[in-house]
C-alpha cells in the first residue's frame, strides 16, 4: 500500500491490531474508535477488507457457522502492523508539527495543556 491511509482503512487496522475479529466486530470496533463518527456500511467494509487482503495487510484467520450463517474472521498480517505503526508515526509527526505552528499562531484558547493533549491523541 502506498500514501497515506484513509481514516477508515486506518481504523480498520487498529481494530484487527488487538485480536482478529468478523465483519460485525469490525464494525463495531471501528464506531468506538471513532467515537461514532465512522459507520463502515457492509459494501464499504468488505471492499476494503478485500483491498486489504490484496495489499497483504490482512488475512483471513477462521470461519464458524453462528445460527446457520458463515462468520469469517480476519487478522492483521506483521506487513498489516508495520503499516500501521508508520502511520501513527507519521500522524504524530504531524500532529506535532501543527502543534507547534497552533502555539506561535496568536490564539489565546489553542495555548492550553487540554487542547495539545487532545490533538496528540488524549481525551478531552
Amino acid at each position: 500500500m502506498t500514501g497515506p491511509l484513509r481514516e477508515p482503512t486506518f481504523l480498520i487496522l487498529t481494530a484487527l491490531a488487538r485480536e482478529p475479529l468478523h465483519g460485525y466486530g469490525i464494525v463495531t470496533e471501528v464506531s468506538q474508535l471513532s467515537e461514532g463518527r465512522v459507520g463502515l456500511r457492509p459494501g464499504t467494509l468488505y471492499g476494503a477488507l478485500d483491498r486489504l487482503r490484496e495489499d497483504g495487510l490482512v488475512a483471513s484467520d477462521r470461519e464458524e457457522v453462528v445460527d446457520g450463517r458463515l462468520r469469517r474472521y480476519y487478522r492483521l498480517t506483521d506487513e498489516g502492523a508495520a503499516t500501521l505503526r508508520e502511520a501513527v508515526e507519521q500522524t504524530r509527526r504531524n500532529v506535532d508539527a501543527a502543534a507547534k505552528r497552533l502555539r506561535a499562531f496568536p490564539s489565546p484558547s489553542f495555548d492550553t495543556p487540554r487542547t495539545a493533549h487532545r490533538l496528540a491523541g488524549g481525551t478531552a
